[in-house]
């Protein structure tokens, strides 16, 4: 009977040693299953949910729970609670058993947890749940810093044993490794994504600056405002694509006119005008908003009728309006006539974005074209008004000449005397006639001189009638002193019109009397003329652009008539100089005394 009762015995314990061995290779083969999960997963949430249900299986637990600690190190948190609820747990460090762990990062393994002061039964309380047994191991990473603390609860057959304390602690170790990677993993995909986004944004920008360079390159190449507008408007096609396009402007009435087209509408549509409003192009100039819209002719503000009498069909448009300062000045549209732009790819915002920034730069540029065209108009018309000025003020002299010598002739009975008086008055006529023709051709930049030989004695005669009516009656003392009397070869009329203009100066800067003297004498092979006046003298800030157009400081001077003086001694290849102080002004001029040619 013993016998018999020993081998009862012996093959009982065979049977336990079996069933524990196999337990064993079971755990074996679950730590290698988690082993392998945990180096493959990359997913923070499907990780930790596969430490929770392996850890769960292995240790023999009814629950298991994975706190993670804070960023900033002060709290632990539960990702994971299994058990058939989700229930998110927070605990600051040192608060509750986790956080006791978390803080000291030794092992506790509690057999009895309401035995146990540090344990906190409110989750028991509001989950309805009995937490009996507690085995909870610090996670620490592979530098040594702590990533969460691994808890299970009420393991089945009893509380746990060293043994299960050494594998609980073995696996938080391999999960803090884990949750390590598959952070760092997630920090360098949210790094590359990052930079992967500032590639984009950088390309988006290299884009944006090389299209708002090449409009720039073509706006500052424009001849006039047609040209600057074809050139933005084939830039923006060429930049964002799409076949077609428009700019239309306000007018003054507010109506939008289409002043370039681009793409098969164009002979029907370029120089149409719209109402206030009409069209997409119309609501977003009248809106002052871009806009993209896909579907055209399904929408509301699309004008059909315009579009289909145009022949455009079109797929996509894109709008931006042009604004100046406050002023809305048009706007820019693309038009695509097919499902997608070239590229294959819808118009997106950063398109918009751009045709926006296409839309500003163009509009600067016009409202610049526009002023400085109606600035353009406005120096003309005071150019000219000046010039007439100027002219009308010398025409003073030789009528007030006519004038006087009409009047002898009407007192004169003898038939020679009058014949002198109307080869006088003749002369003036031609005087003024070349005045005008002088005028004309210095705003034509013209050379046109009538080089023949003068008699200087007669010249100087001629010079002393004009210059002498134009001094009568203002207390100057005019004097021509010639000590030459030969010939010389000039342009008479011209150079009459010369003297004219720096006498008028004289007086000009003589308003209470003074002297004016004009000499004439030779120099070598030159002949040399000077007008010297005692008046206040030139000011300072004036002599170095003493020659220049509309240089003056007279009010409502034109400074015309030294520039003309000046083109005409230029043209006779002579030079002029000008000595001027509180005493006086003198100007001397020197002109070959022979004919010259421009072979010589």
């Amino acid at each position: 009977m013993a016998d018999g009762k020993g081998l009862a015995t012996s093959a009982s314990d065979l049977g336990a040693i079996e069933s524990a061995l196999q337990r064993e290779q079971k755990k074996v083969a679950l730590v290698q299953e988690v082993s392998r999960a945990l180096s493959t997963v990359g997913d923070l949430d499907a990780l930790l949910r596969l430490i929770m249900e392996k850890v769960t299986v292995l240790m023999e637990a009814d629950r298991s729970t994975l706190f993670l600690v804070t960023e900033d190190g002060r709290q632990l948190w539960s990702k994971v609670i299994q058990g058939g609820s989700v229930v998110e747990i927070r605990l600051d460090v040192g608060e509750g058993i986790a956080g006791w762990v978390a803080q000291t990062r030794e092992i506790v393994n509690i057999p009895e947890a309401y035995a146990d002061q540090r344990f906190q039964p409110a989750v028991d309380v509001k989950s309805g749940y009995r937490t009996r047994s507690i085995l909870s191991v610090p996670m620490v990473g592979a530098l040594g810093g702590l990533v969460g603390v691994l808890q299970v609860l009420n393991k089945a057959g009893g509380p746990f044993t060293t043994a299960d304390e050494e594998l609980l602690g073995a696996l938080a170790s391999q999960a803090a490794i884990a949750i390590e990677n598959a952070r760092l993993y997630h920090s360098l995909v949210t790094q590359n994504q990052q930079l992967l986004d500032a590639r984009r944004d950088l390309e988006r920008r290299q884009r944006e600056l090389n299209a708002l360079y090449e409009v720039e390159k073509e706006l500052s190449g424009a001849l006039d405002l047609d040209d600057l507008l074809s050139r933005i408007l084939a830039q923006a096609i060429t930049v964002l694509g799409g076949g077609a396009g428009s700019i239309a402007l306000v007018d003054t009435d507010g109506s939008l006119r289409f002043r370039t087209v681009q793409g098969p509408a164009a002979p029907r549509l370029i120089e149409r005008t719209l109402p206030h409003g009409t069209g997409l192009i119309g609501w977003s100039i009248s809106h002052k908003m871009p806009l993209i819209v896909d579907d055209p002719a399904h929408d509301p503000r699309h004008a059909v009728e315009i579009a289909k009498e145009t022949g455009v069909t079109p797929a996509h448009i894109m709008i931006a309006p042009l604004v100046d300062g406050e002023d809305v000045i048009g706007g820019i549209e693309i038009i695509d006539q097919r499902k997608t732009k070239r590229d294959g790819t819808p118009w997106t915002e950063a398109d918009l974005k751009l045709l926006v920034l296409i839309a500003g730069q163009a509009a600067s540029a016009i409202g610049l074209a526009r002023r400085r065209s109606e600035q353009s108009k406005s120096d003309r018309l005071a150019s000219i008004g000046r010039m007439l000025a100027g002219l009308l003020h010398d025409l003073k002299t030789p009528m007030t000449i006519i004038s006087g010598y009409a009047q002898l002739m009407a007192a004169s009975d003898e038939g020679h005397q009058r014949e002198q008086y109307v080869e006088q008055i003749q002369r003036q006529f031609d005087l003024m006639a070349g005045m005008t023709r002088e005028v004309l051709a210095f705003a034509r930049g013209e050379t046109d001189l009538v080089m023949r030989k003068v008699y200087v004695n007669r010249f100087t005669e001629d010079l002393t009638t004009q210059l002498g009516a134009a001094t009568a009656g203002r207390g100057i003392d005019f004097q021509v002193e010639a000590t030459y009397d030969g010939i010389a070869f000039f342009d008479e009329q011209k150079l009459l019109r010369v003297f004219h203009n720096l006498a008028r100066n004289a007086i000009e800067a003589m308003p209470d009397g003074g002297k004016l003297r004009v000499t004439c004498s030779r120099d070598s092979d030159s002949l040399r003329f000077t007008v010297s006046d005692t008046g206040s003298g030139i000011p300072p800030e004036l002599r170095g652009r003493l020659f220049e157009l509309f240089a003056t400081n007279k009010k409502g001077g034109t400074g015309l008539g030294l520039a003309i003086v000046k083109k005409i001694v230029d043209d006779h290849r002579g030079t002029i100089s000008c000595d001027s102080g509180a005493g006086g002004t003198t100007f001397a001029i020197e002109l070959p005394i022979r004919r010259t040619t421009d072979a010589d």
